[in-house]
C-alpha cells in the first residue's frame, strides 16, 4: 500500500485552518463561545494561555486521522473528489456524527452544539476525502 505523504500532510493542514476558521468571530466562534456557555472572563482567561502546545497536538491529531483516512480512502478504491467526498460522508456518518450525539446525550449539551460541531466534522471529512481520493 502506497500512500501519498504530501496528501496526508495537506489534508492535516486543511484540518487546522478550517478549525481556525470555523471557530474564528468570521464563522461561528461567537455562536459556538456562547453555546459551550464560556463567560467572557473564561475567554479572556484561555486567550492568555500559550497555545503553542495545544496547536501543535491538535495537529498530530489531524495527521493521525489523515492516516487513517487515507487507508479507508485506498480500502474502498475511491479515485476522484466526489468518491473521496463519498468515502469520507461514510466515515462521519458511521463514526463521528453518532460519536459526539453523546455530548448531548450524556453530558447535557445543547443540539445546537452539537450542529455546530457535527457540521464542522461533515465539511472536514468530505473535503478531506477529497484531498486524499484526488492525489
Amino acid at each position: 500500500m502506497v500512500l501519498n505523504w504530501y496528501a496526508i500532510f495537506g489534508a492535516g493542514v486543511f484540518n487546522m485552518v478550517l478549525g481556525a476558521l470555523w471557530y474564528s468571530p468570521l464563522l461561528f466562534g461567537k455562536q459556538w463561545i456562547k453555546l459551550m456557555g464560556f463567560s467572557k472572563k473564561e475567554v479572556a482567561a484561555k486567550k492568555k494561555k500559550p497555545m503553542g502546545g495545544t496547536l501543535a497536538g491538535a495537529f498530530i491529531a489531524a495527521l493521525v486521522m489523515a492516516y487513517v483516512m487515507a487507508h479507508f480512502v485506498q480500502y474502498t478504491r475511491a479515485v476522484g473528489p466526489v468518491m473521496g467526498a463519498t468515502t469520507g460522508f461514510w466515515l462521519w456518518l458511521g463514526f463521528i456524527a453518532p460519536v459526539i450525539i453523546g455530548s448531548v446525550f450524556w453530558e447535557g449539551k445543547p443540539v445546537k452544539l452539537y450542529v455546530l460541531n457535527v457540521s464542522h466534522w461533515l465539511v472536514l471529512m468530505l473535503v478531506t476525502g477529497a484531498i486524499l481520493a484526488s492525489f
